[in-house]
């Protein structure tokens, strides 16, 4: 039997698909293969409606006291639904972060190693918290911390580990729980893109120290803005909710079945006397006021509603696209490790092999979203990321610690390789279009491949670009790139 290369089989192996046509690709001036959108996003019915409308006519649109009825339901439900944890809402996905290191005595001068894959946000929270980010690579089959990088970066200073649960892979928590057991050592899980998913049966976020979420508009579980943190122990929980409230001494569990039933004012008496009591036997920390709104917090306990139907449909349309992915020569799927046992994503992330596919992955992300299917190249790597420019500041950490941040001297080769090379990012509206949305995907692809010899003739991606003068090029390149910058 005659052997065929993948190169070959990247040339050849779609000349007898029905569906694939060598159309005169969207970038060049054809048509694309998906003109409907994809599903918006956040999703949107009455019931947010009602519920804000109810907090503004309650006459308690802040949360003070913390936490308010509505912020105080929403720390519930997320833990209940996440499997574990004591949940402290507050303003955003960064701060949290920030706190946790705060709340765990992590501050100036010590070093916390975080992914070179990941949005600017990981590696800014230390600094905000007096610490210094250490940039690590990242494992190549899953672009999540290499477990082996960790432990090589590890100093006398080395206080704390921020592993990121990127796109739809969560890190090696079995191995980074074993090196921060050996070295003692705080573990912030940042679940920003994880809501929902779980590791060997327990839901990320309970694994670590603290678990990090992020609540910004286009994440899977959405306030507009905001962000929660799942602490492990009440204690650290306290210590956080008393830093977001001001310092103040905060009372994070309220009885509000019973509240209610005695109409409010017996139950209320009651958790004023014990609040005074703890208070006078609390010293209080420094604090900031960090605090979510009641207004947020409503949008967040309708979202919960509607959020293990939405898991479970990408979930399902996950499966489905990685069986069509498979299919096309030149795209290498993400190790999934069986321990990840419930799959939950803000982006899809697969690999692109541009000597087997026969493009390069910006272009080939470029003509994909230019063809109806909206994708990015994903983040940069940390030491070349134009959002992370600490040199740029007066910030007193990379002030006073320059060497840290020696970027032209630092070297990530493997997620060099993503950011540069592999890395293609579908968004998670993708998989809520049901088969027809992945089949697109799909199509658009075979459809840029057996066209690479087209696109390879343009110099640039935005050379690309104005040739198709009716897709609005200039904005259509602008969109492209802001999606780059999401978090």
């Amino acid at each position: 039997m005659q052997h065929i290369s993948a190169e070959d089989k990247s040339a050849t192996s779609f000349e007898n698909e029905s569906e694939i046509v060598k159309d005169k690709l969207a970038i060049l001036g054809g048509t694309p293969v998906r003109t409907q959108p994809y599903p918006e996003w956040p999703v949107v019915d009455e019931r947010d409606t009602e519920a804000v409308t109810k907090v503004i006519q309650s006459g308690q649109w802040g949360s003070t006291p913390y936490p308010g009825e509505q912020t105080a339901a929403f720390a519930k439900q997320f833990a209940d639904i996440q499997g574990g944890g004591i949940a402290v809402p507050m303003v955003n996905g960064t701060v949290t972060m920030e706190v946790a290191l705060r709340a765990a005595n992590i501050g100036w001068g010590d070093e916390v190693i975080v992914p070179a894959y990941t949005f600017q946000a990981t590696a800014t929270a230390p600094m905000a918290a007096g610490a210094i980010p250490v940039i690590v690579d990242i494992d190549p089959d899953t672009y999540c911390i290499s477990p082996a990088a960790i432990e090589a970066a590890i100093t006398e200073k080395t206080r704390a580990i921020i592993p990121v649960h990127l796109g739809a892979q969560i890190a090696d928590m079995d191995a980074i729980m074993k090196i921060a057991k050996r070295y003692n050592l705080i573990v912030i899980e940042d679940c920003a893109h994880a809501h929902g998913a779980q590791w060997k049966g327990k839901g990320v976020g309970t694994i670590g120290h603290f678990g990090s979420f992020s609540l910004q508009s286009s994440k899977i579980l959405t306030t507009g803005e905001g962000g929660l943190l799942l602490c492990s122990t009440q204690e650290l929980a306290q210590k956080v909710a008393s830093i977001i409230n001001c310092g103040r001494f905060t009372l994070l569990e309220k009885n509000i079945e019973q509240e209610a039933q005695s109409n409010g004012l017996p139950q209320l008496v009651k958790e004023l006397a014990q609040l005074s009591a703890r208070e006078q036997e609390q010293v209080f920390v420094l604090g900031t006021n960090y605090r979510m709104t009641e207004m947020q917090a409503a949008l967040g306990n309708v979202a919960l509603q509607r959020f293990p139907q939405q898991v479970e449909q990408r979930e399902a349309m996950v499966d489905y696209l990685e069986k069509r992915l498979s299919e096309v020569p030149g795209i290498r799927l993400l190790k999934r490790d069986s321990r990840h046992t419930k799959r939950s994503f803000y982006r899809y992330i697969f690999a692109l092999e541009p000597k087997i596919f026969g493009a390069k992955h910006d272009e080939v992300c470029m003509a994909l979203y230019l063809e109806g299917i909206p994708c990015s190249s994903g983040y940069q790597a940390m030491h070349r990321y134009d959002l992370f420019q600490p040199q740029l500041s007066r910030l007193p950490v990379p002030s006073a610690f320059p060497e840290y941040f020696d970027f032209k001297n630092m070297s990530f080769p493997q997620a060099e390789r993503a950011c540069d090379r592999e890395a293609v990012w579908l968004e998670e509206s993708v998989f809520r279009a049901g088969k027809q949305g992945i089949d697109d995907v799909i199509k658009a692809l075979t459809k840029i491949q057996s066209n690479t010899g087209a696109l390879a003739v343009a110099k640039s991606v935005k050379n690309l670009a104005v040739k198709s003068m009716q897709l609005k090029p200039v904005k259509a390149l602008m969109d492209f790139y802001v999606s780059r910058s999401y978090k």
